[in-house]
């Protein structure tokens, strides 16, 4: 898929993963590289972009039998940042959609 294309998304799925728990860094990328081919690191400045932005903080978290693991958590902007770039994305992409495939009332 064309690097662009991801480039202006993955900042929205960030946002969608933290959106329903809290995450670490590794397990978001992991999770997004399941779905979408990206290279290993991209998600880490995703973080911290959204984390200097206010979007995001961050929690230290001892796990079993291994080190502590940093975890982010939205801020309320980051949950309101969210919900107006989903609403905008969601739009934006079914008026493409529609071009592409064809608008009826043309």
């Amino acid at each position: 898929m064309d690097t662009q294309f991801k480039k202006g998304v993955l900042e929205l799925c960030v946002l969608s993963m933290l959106i329903k728990r809290d995450c670490y860094g590794y397990e978001i990328s992991q999770y997004l590289s399941s779905h979408i081919d990206i290279s290993d690191g991209t998600v880490y400045p995703i973080l911290r972009k959204l984390k200097r932005d206010g979007m995001l903080t961050t929690y230290m978290q001892e796990e079993s039998g291994g080190p502590p693991r940093k975890y982010y958590s939205l801020t309320t902007l980051g949950r309101e940042n969210f919900e107006k770039s989903r609403t905008a994305y969601l739009r934006f992409t079914r008026a493409i959609e529609n071009i592409l495939e064809g608008d009826e009332n043309e």
